[in-house]
Formats: structure tokens, sequence, C-alpha cells
């Protein structure tokens, strides 16, 4: 099963980039319910097998491509984000001190807080595009502008997945001229 779930969750994760087309050191703000992959209702059998999982299968595609994983804590952390400390430091955002363990702040977010390499929580996010895993509501951590992105898997287990990118607002109206290569 574990394997299936890294599968769903790699095939996800490189549609989401063809379509996003993110740069090196742009963010992915990702949402992760392993109890609704599991099939249980949200946050009532959070596994820390399944959240190592999906963190390696997405983590295992972003970080050769040089962008960064914001893994979305639980509501009981206030759906803080743990990322690496040097997207911290680039984008600006400042840390809070928390450590999220398995019914605080779920095992994805927790299996990213024991993967990365120097973690670092904090409280906003403005992530260049985003997955959902469990409808975690993971809108709160993508800039302003979030479109859709349809992948031809749409559950992970049992878990319903929404994906989505960014792009800027268009501003001006209609006789303002657009940069059509940015989003």
């Amino acid at each position: 099963m574990l394997e299936e779930i890294k599968e769903q969750t790699r095939q996800i994760v490189r549609e989401l980039l063809e379509t996003a087309k993110l740069k090196p050191g742009q963010v992915l703000a990702v949402g992760c319910s392993s109890s609704e992959i599991a099939s249980f209702k949200i946050g009532s059998h959070s596994s820390e097998e399944i959240g190592k999982a999906v963190f390696e299968a997405i983590q295992g595609e972003l970080e050769p491509r040089g962008i960064y994983l914001a893994a979305q804590c639980c509501e009981h952390l206030n759906r803080a984000i743990i990322i690496e400390e040097e997207a911290a430091e680039k984008y600006g955002w400042e840390p809070v001190n928390v450590v999220p363990k398995l019914k605080a702040g779920g095992s994805f977010a927790t299996a990213a807080y024991h993967g990365f390499s120097a973690p670092a929580a904090v409280e906003h996010v403005k992530a260049h595009a985003g997955i959902d895993i469990g409808d975690t509501l993971i809108g709160m951590h993508l800039r302003d502008v979030a479109v859709p992105v349809r992948t031809a898997i749409k559950e992970i287990g049992g878990a319903h997945v929404v994906c989505a990118r960014t792009r800027p607002k268009y501003i001006g109206g209609q006789r303002a001229g657009y940069d059509e290569t940015l989003g």
C-alpha cells in the first residue's frame, strides 16, 4: 500500500510541476491528511508511515529541481508551515517556535520536520503552487490568484486531491497588455 501511495503522489507532483512550471527557489505548499489517505475521517487515525511515504515521494521530486516544500501542519498548530530554514530566510518568513508531532502538527509535517536538513516553522507562506491531500484547506498558504490544476489521479488512497498553481494578478483593465509567459 505504501508503494502505491508513493507512486500516486509522485505522479500528481510531476503533473502539477509540468503545468505550474515552477522554477528553482519557488515554493510548493502541501497539506496532507494521512487519516484521509487511510479512508478515515481527517485527524482521527494519523499514520506515521503514510506521512513519511508522502513526504519522501514529494521531496524526492522537488529536491532535485531546487523547489522548496512547505508542509502544512494540522489545525492544532493553526496550520503552521514547516519549511527549510533557507527558504524562510529567502522569503522573509518569520520563524515561530514549534515542533510538530503525530497528534499536534500531523504525520506529514512531522515527517517533513525530521526529513529537512534545517527545518523551520513559520505561520504563513505565499506558495507558488499547492497540493491539498484530504481536504486540509491549503488556500491560506497560496499567493492571491490560485488557478485549479486537474491531474489524472484525483485521490491518494481514500483522500481527495486538489492541486493549484498561482499567477500574478491582472491589473489595468481591458486596455492593458499582459505578459502571457507569467501565467
